[in-house]
């Protein structure tokens, strides 16, 4: 995979405000830039619960969609790990989808509960 920032469109998306910004020249879609829709995505990847629905719709079976799943790892790189709210579930759960076996086995309850389970006592840990 090539250099993160070499393959992301913006190198560093905030502006000097420290707001998310865009140059006239990066494309919008509905009025949201590529960065902040990817941003948004890759938080929800912490939602355990989320995960279990994208494998019921076989979005993690889909090999475009997994090699979507590793483009994202641009996020584990410093300079974008800053704009995560939830870094520690955030990468452990884009981590995990690397592997084919955790991507069949979340549709399993359990294993969405037990991952919930461990998200909820980590972040508890943290504070």
């Amino acid at each position: 995979m090539a250099d993160a920032a070499a393959t992301h469109p913006v190198a560093d998306p905030l502006s000097s405000t420290g707001t998310l910004s865009s140059t006239s020249s990066d494309p919008t879609y509905g009025g949201f830039t590529r960065f902040e829709l990817e941003l948004e995505f890759v938080q929800a990847l912490a939602n355990p619960f989320y995960l279990n629905h994208l494998a019921s719709q076989k979005l993690l079976q889909d090999p475009t969609f997994v090699e979507y799943l590793k483009y994202l790892q641009y996020f584990t790189q410093p300079e974008y790990i800053k704009y995560l709210s939830y870094p520690g579930p955030t990468l452990n759960a884009l981590e995990l989808l690397q592997q084919e076996k955790f991507r069949q086995d979340i549709l399993s309850p359990e294993v969405v509960a037990r991952l919930a389970a461990e998200t909820l006592s980590s972040s508890i840990k943290a504070k």
